[in-house]
């Protein structure tokens, strides 16, 4: 558990105006994050098995208790009202009524036969880990990642965006070929869904790039594995042409880990980031230079077209030593306006806030 004063919150980098502190820390491992009616902070892992719960005390601190634990990689969290549901690989647990038993969780009502995810095995050991969204029709959406690092796989059960009404019934395809995908969020005026998606590896330093794709037709095809950002595969393209294939919105940088992403809501930050999609990259892992590390946000104009990324926070990779400090994983938009970004190798939640 790293110490409060090792989290490296003095080492960010933000815009003007903005600043960063530490809302959290010794929440190992955390990822994916939740807010429930009442203000408390959930938050999945991934190889720690754990859901943790932070609320806050009257002096302004926060009191973080585990609430479930020894799950596959419960990273998929979201709330539907005063439930909290966990999707962790292919089980699917819904808490009731959580804020109000955060001392005393009861057992969770299972739901796992109801969604019926393929199974850490059915993927290999591949890209089985969920991100959750509540879509604006009230259905949950997932990811079903790609079952390999690319092969010859179905296009109906692997490298997919589904979606489910909360009782796991009426699945429907959103989007193919979509390798794998840990972050999604419906535009809050035109309720696209959109989505990062993290390209394939082994294929060199700088191809492909991690990708931003919007969802503008249910069942559209985004091409994996004949394509990846834009252009053919060396090995998979199978004689395919990518026109075939809705192009990705933007490219988001070559093995970046992009994850967690949100459209800003709220009315703290300045009117330029109102609806504009902030994203997690959590870092590169097997390219010869780091990428990655960072917060970026992407502006898009009023036709929903990405027009530039722009780097919000960074600071936590040392490109001199090529190190880095801290992995941000999701970000959250409070309700005061607020954006949480936590970082996973800290086990530590950042808070930032704007003022003028």
């Amino acid at each position: 558990m790293t110490p409060p004063d090792q989290v490296p919150v003095g080492a960010l980098r933000l815009p003007p105006g903005f600043q960063a502190e530490v809302f959290a820390h010794g929440i190992p491992g955390a990822r994916m994050m939740a807010e429930g009616p009442n203000g408390t902070i959930f938050a999945g892992t991934r190889a720690i098995g754990r859901v943790y719960a932070i609320s806050r005390n009257p002096d302004g601190t926060t009191r973080t208790r585990i609430i479930a634990q020894g799950l596959a990689q419960p990273n998929g969290l979201v709330m539907i009202g005063n439930s909290l549901y966990v999707l962790a690989v292919n089980r699917v647990l819904r808490y009731d009524n959580i804020e109000a038993n955060l001392d005393n969780v009861p057992a969770p009502v299972e739901l796992t036969q109801a969604f019926g995810l393929p199974t850490d095995a059915d993927h290999g050991g591949n890209h089985s880990w969920k991100f959750a969204a509540l879509g604006p029709d009230g259905r949950i959406y997932t990811n079903v990642g790609m079952n390999c690092n690319i092969c010859e796989t179905d296009r109906d059960r692997f490298a997919l965006l589904v979606s489910f009404n909360p009782d796991g019934s009426d699945r429907r395809i959103e989007a193919r070929g979509v390798r794998n995908s840990v972050g999604m969020a419906h535009h809050p005026v035109t309720r696209e869904l959109w989505a990062t998606n993290n390209g394939r590896d082994w294929a060199g330093n700088d191809w492909p790039n991690d990708t931003l794709h919007r969802v503008r037709r249910m069942g559209e095809d985004h091409g994996f594995p004949f394509c990846s950002s834009g252009s053919a595969d060396p090995q998979f393209n199978a004689g395919r042409n990518c026109s075939e294939f809705v192009q990705p919105a933007a490219l988001l940088g070559p093995h970046v880990a992009s994850l967690g992403m949100r459209f800003y809501t709220g009315t703290m930050f300045p009117e330029a980031y109102r609806n504009q999609i902030f994203i997690a990259r959590r870092g590169s892992w097997n390219r010869e230079r780091l990428t990655g590390y960072d917060v970026v946000v992407a502006h898009l104009d009023a036709q929903g077209n990405v027009t530039r990324l722009e780097e919000f926070m960074t600071g936590l990779r040392d490109d001199a030593n090529q190190r880095f400090l801290d992995r941000p994983v999701d970000v959250h938009v409070m309700r005061d306006g607020s954006l949480l970004v936590s970082g996973e190798q800290m086990g530590a939640i950042y808070r930032i806030t704007y003022r003028r």
